[in-house]
């Protein structure tokens, strides 16, 4: 929500959140009647932790972050914050245990199928945009991906800046196919493990174990993968890429960057402060 959201629409975006996170749910696994009912009430018990429990903590991650902007952080700095990103990621899943395992064991054998279909369909529109024409047109199409989050933050570059970040992007290991075995792996791993929970017809208490050590696996993937080489490689270009924009940037495009947070800082305050 906040890389689509401008200041005032977060509050708009999160406001509506567990509906469009229904949505999403439904997309995947089409669900029946009495699976909405419960779905849509797990949901709305998922935010208002989420606005009691977390809101007031990204307000410190942002201001956090303006200070951090003012100065010169380094590569250790981001690393530190993206290791943050995933802690709360993960945080917010493992809340969810019990949620998710009530809906894995309400799922049925042609709701897994859905869910198989809408996997593939995934990957190949993933094929579609990212793995098309030549090495230069995958850099090209990667290039400007960033480069429409940088303007988010910072607003629009000049020529000269653009071409220092293009080398910055283009400096990254480039291997698609890569990205796109990791998806499926993570993918398999979720449809064996639904398959088993309706197969077996398994409890709860035998149900949450399995779909966290699907999460725990998936963030400890990166030490334990055959890419792991290629995947530290990633991390590391893609963090010196956000540092050469930093870098590089403006008085101007700071303070365009200083704001945008702030009326994030303010619109999550707002938001938790709303009792629902």
């Amino acid at each position: 929500m906040v890389v689509v959201a401008g200041c005032g629409a977060l509050k708009t975006a999160y406001n509506h959140g567990d509906t469009l996170l229904y949505w999403w749910i439904d997309k995947y696994v089409d669900l029946n009647s009495d699976q909405k009912i419960a779905v849509k009430e797990d949901i709305r018990d998922l935010f208002r932790w989420h606005r009691k429990t977390q809101l007031l903590d990204y307000v410190q991650i942002l201001k956090h972050g303006q200070k951090q902007l003012a100065g010169n952080p380094t590569t250790a700095d981001l690393t530190a914050d993206y290791d943050d990103i995933k802690n709360r990621t993960q945080l917010l899943l493992n809340k969810a245990l019990p949620e998710l395992a009530d809906l894995a064991m309400s799922l049925e054998p042609d709701q897994i199928a859905t869910l198989e279909k809408k996997f593939a369909s995934n990957n190949a529109d993933f094929r579609s945009k990212n793995m098309k024409g030549s090495k230069e047109d995958q850099n090209k199409f990667r290039y400007k991906k960033s480069m429409e989050q940088f303007e988010l933050w910072f607003g629009s570059f000049s020529s000269e800046q653009e071409a220092i970040i293009r080398k910055a992007s283009d400096a990254r290991p480039l291997d698609n196919q890569i990205w796109l075995d990791e998806r499926s792996r993570r993918q398999q791993g979720i449809l064996t493990l639904v398959q088993k929970v309706q197969r077996e017809k398994l409890s709860k208490e035998a149900t949450i174990p399995l779909i966290k050590a699907v999460i725990d696996e998936n963030f400890k993937r990166q030490d334990q993968s055959p890419h792991k080489a290629f995947l530290e490689a990633s991390e590391q270009a893609s963090i010196q890429l956000i540092l050469t924009v930093i870098k590089i940037a403006t008085p101007e495009q700071k303070a365009h960057a200083q704001k945008r947070m702030q009326g994030w800082i303010d619109d999550f305050t707002a938001l938790a402060a709303e009792v629902h």
